[in-house]
């Protein structure tokens, strides 16, 4: 049986988006309470009755949450022009190494307004 399982994380943070036209609101410098699903998919194991412990999720993301929490994320290196789906695919970069398992990070910065990327 195939499943997929989601651990969701959240940061605050500052940006600005320097490449936004002239005149536009997230051009200026404002702050998001970003929420950050990361999904991996795979085979259950028959014996245990779960495919990956949510806490080996936890354990790779929380390095990556302390990196971008309350901090403008334009000093973060790789995340000058900090949209949400450079952020999306900066998280995935990151993650995807010790989780080969990643299908999918969804990146919301408003609970409007999100961005999914399944790395391609």
């Amino acid at each position: 049986m195939k499943v997929q399982l989601t651990r969701a994380f959240t940061f605050e943070a500052a940006h600005h988006l320097p490449h936004a036209p002239e005149g536009h609101k997230c051009r200026r410098m404002h702050g998001h309470s970003f929420r950050v699903e990361v999904t991996v998919a795979g085979e259950v194991d028959p014996h245990t009755g779960w495919f990956l412990d949510y806490g080996v999720i936890r354990d790779h993301v929380e390095p990556i949450r302390a990196q971008l929490d309350h901090y403008c994320l334009n000093e973060i290196p790789g995340l000058e022009n900090p949209t949400s789906e450079h952020l999306a695919r900066w998280v995935w970069e990151r993650l995807r190494p010790a989780l080969p398992s990643l299908e999918r990070i969804v990146v919301a910065e408003t609970c409007e307004s999100r961005c999914t990327y399944e790395g391609r």
